[in-house]
């Protein structure tokens, strides 16, 4: 049973950052994480190898602190008792002890259910990036890039570099809301840089505003997809291999719901609720990043330095992060007003359409349910071995649906680690 006054879940951004925060206050701090590389999404591949130079700094700084320790490919399964989290790595399982725990636990795509979503060909917009990061092969292949959010510019730049044709990029979000959040940009002009940098990439594509993907279809794998532009105008088909297509994202508040912590409903998102500190309604368990709510990389790093600080007992220090993090919760909430979903992607979905992947459950059968703990035992519902991560959120889309519960373990685990 291993022992840290601070314990950090997600070694993302707002993780690593908290872990810096904390570690300067002399406390011993172990940084746990289910990927082999610290980074999370935004930095995978490792914070050492990103143009970015703060994720440069925070690791070089982790790496040389005696009082650090990292934990990869390790996933937290349960709490047995307060204070104590239950982790299994590829080779062995432990209890880790701890005095003040840090949540980072990040965010996931939102996918929402259409006509041929689960063709081959057809993944999240952030998950193709992913996989074209690790190594995944699309040299010369056509790639729709569709949903909605700044992230699509960033994963078809990703795309484009590793030799992919990106045919298009399909944005949801009306052109006059674009436009004033473009015009808010003036108060965070790093963020102009980066969309001028991606603007310069990506100048050949096409940038269809206010359309999205009504279908996708092919003969055993993804072949054309057909997309709305706008209101009534004509179905227009874009030959692919590939479809990227994400709906922003979702705040991963699994762990926090099943350590007793508050939630709250912020628009589509359910997010952890924490105070000007970070802290949980649970004392001594904090929380930073996306999991408070999507805001992006800058946020999270201030979000992680005040939790880390607050959680070394360093307060005067965190009380001199509010300012800056009031103006990345400022931008958070212009992006959210921008890339609003659209009604008309409720109703994409036949009867026929599948909403549950893992249990094969489709929009038929659920539609005439009330609430998603009544779907799931009528009919299994989020069941699976995502336990709801996929459908819970095109759920909460089409029907308004919450999950009202979190079953453990939070990851799957190996009989023996459970029953030692």
């Amino acid at each position: 049973m291993s022992h840290y006054d601070i314990l950090v879940i997600g070694a993302g951004p707002a993780g690593l950052a908290a872990a810096h925060a904390a570690c300067g206050g002399g406390v011993r701090v172990g940084i746990v994480d289910d990927n082999p590389l610290a980074g999370g999404q935004i930095w995978r591949g490792g914070p050492d190898r990103q143009a970015d130079p703060r994720a440069q700094s925070l690791w070089s700084a982790l790496r040389d602190a005696p009082n650090v320790t990292f934990l990869p490919q390790t996933r937290v399964l349960y709490s047995p008792e307060p204070g104590q989290l239950r982790v299994q790595s590829a080779a062995a399982s432990d209890t880790l002890r701890f005095g003040h725990l840090i949540l980072a636990t990040g965010a996931r795509e939102r996918l929402l259910p259409f006509p041929g979503w689960t063709l081959p060909g057809v993944t999240g917009a952030g998950g193709l990036q992913a996989l074209a990061k690790g190594g995944y092969p699309l040299q010369g292949k056509r790639v729709v890039v569709a949903g909605s959010g700044p992230l699509l510019l960033a994963v078809a730049a990703t795309l484009k570099f590793k030799g992919a044709h990106i045919v298009a990029i399909i944005e949801q979000a009306a052109t006059p809301a674009m436009a004033r959040f473009a015009l808010g940009l003036v108060w965070t002009p790093a963020k102009i840089g980066q969309a001028l940098r991606l603007a310069a990439q990506l100048k050949d594509v096409p940038y269809l505003r206010d359309s999205y993907v009504h279908s996708a279809h092919g003969d055993g794998t993804l072949q054309s997809v057909l997309v709305q532009r706008g209101h009534g105008r004509e179905l227009e088909t874009l030959q692919c291999d590939y479809l990227a297509c994400g709906y922003g994202l979702m705040p991963n508040v699994e762990l926090a719901q099943a350590l007793g912590c508050a939630t709250a409903s912020d628009g589509a998102q359910t997010v952890v609720d924490a105070d000007h500190f970070q802290q949980t309604s649970v004392l001594g368990i904090y929380c930073a990043g996306e999991g408070t709510g999507v805001g992006g990389v800058d946020l999270a790093l201030v979000e992680g330095r005040i939790a880390g600080l607050s959680a070394s007992g360093q307060i005067v220090p965190a009380q001199a992060e509010f300012g800056e993090r009031a103006r990345w919760r400022k931008f958070a909430a212009s992006l959210a007003r921008a890339f609003a979903l659209r009604p008309e992607l409720a109703t994409l979905a036949g009867d026929d359409t599948i909403v549950c992947r893992c249990e094969d459950v489709a929009h038929g059968e659920l539609r005439t349910h009330t609430t998603w703990r009544c779907a799931k035992l009528q009919t299994r519902c989020g069941m699976g071995p995502c336990q709801g991560r996929i459908c819970g959120g095109a759920t909460e889309v089409l029907y308004g649906w919450r999950p009202d519960a979190v079953r453990m373990p939070i990851s799957p685990a190996r009989i023996d680690t459970i029953i030692a």
